[in-house]
């Protein structure tokens, strides 16, 4: 069983879930049935990744109980503000297919001036309906999320931001720490940029592991939630192979000097907060 973490409201997510970002909408249902043979119970989509619905079918065709699934899908840009955020969430859970979520994001902290906080003020209801288990917010920085502490009443459960050991978000992590918010990372291997990085490549050797365990490995001693994405089935297997070492604080340490603020994504603090 993957390791869980509990959230501010008692809630318990997957430490290792499987992201689906840039999985094409015909191959999705096929990917996220491999994830969930594989031992994955946690899976991360999004209304702008338009395969939503191939997640939905995955977990029909997979037979799993509900209650061991958790799912989480994020609301996009131009469905923020309150009344649209809640048809948002409705046209999701169609696709899914499902009758409860167990956890919604605000994708971004924009497009205009306020409307997230609308938003997480729709978020709220949701959750207080009981239509969703845990609510949070993507790619926020301090000043969103310090906005949404004194304009709204419930604190994140979780932020998901770009996170990776050139990008360790070290200031945005304590923040979360403080306030009780999960860090979870996207694009947790930098898109692939620091596989080949000698430092990783090193710690590959010294522990007969594949890079992208190496760096998965960090994430979870560092206490992120992480959400790698695969289509091939043998990297899926893979990374979830990360279980059965641990990396000793020296190796994690050279990881950490590994930081220099390099993103793959945009900078959500050129956003409007």
């Amino acid at each position: 069983m993957t390791p869980e973490v509990a959230l501010n409201n008692g809630v318990s997510v997957p430490r290792l879930g499987f992201g689906v970002f840039q999985v094409p909408p015909a191959d999705t249902a096929k990917v996220v049935q491999t994830a969930l043979e594989t031992g994955y119970r946690s899976i991360d989509t999004a209304m702008i990744y338009r395969n939503e619905a191939g997640v939905g079918d995955a977990i029909k065709a997979s037979g799993l109980p509900r209650e061991e699934l958790f799912v989480t899908t994020k609301l996009w840009n131009s469905d923020q503000g309150y009344d649209s955020a809640l048809r948002a969430f409705d046209k999701s859970m169609t696709k899914l297919g499902l009758d409860y979520l167990d956890l919604y994001l605000i994708h971004w902290p924009a497009p205009k001036r306020g409307a997230y906080v609308d938003s997480w003020r729709a978020f709220e209801k949701l959750y207080a309906d009981g239509r969703v288990r845990a609510i949070g917010v993507s790619n926020f920085h301090i000043p969103h999320l310090r906005r949404l502490f004194d304009e709204t009443g419930i604190v994140p459960a979780v932020n998901q931001v770009e996170l990776h050991p050139n990008l360790a978000q070290l200031e945005l992590r304590t923040f979360h720490a403080e306030h009780r918010i999960v860090t979870e990372a996207w694009s947790p291997l930098a898109q692939g940029a620091l596989l080949a990085d000698r430092a990783i490549t090193g710690l590959s050797a010294k522990y007969g592991k594949s890079p992208a365990q190496i760096v998965l490995r960090w994430h979870l001693q560092s206490g992120n939630v992480v959400i790698p994405k695969s289509v091939t089935p043998s990297r899926i297997r893979e990374n979830f192979e990360v279980f059965d070492f641990e990396l000793a604080p020296d190796d994690l340490a050279v990881i950490d000097e590994l930081d220099n603020g390099g993103r793959t994504g945009p900078d959500p603090d050129r956003l409007e907060a």
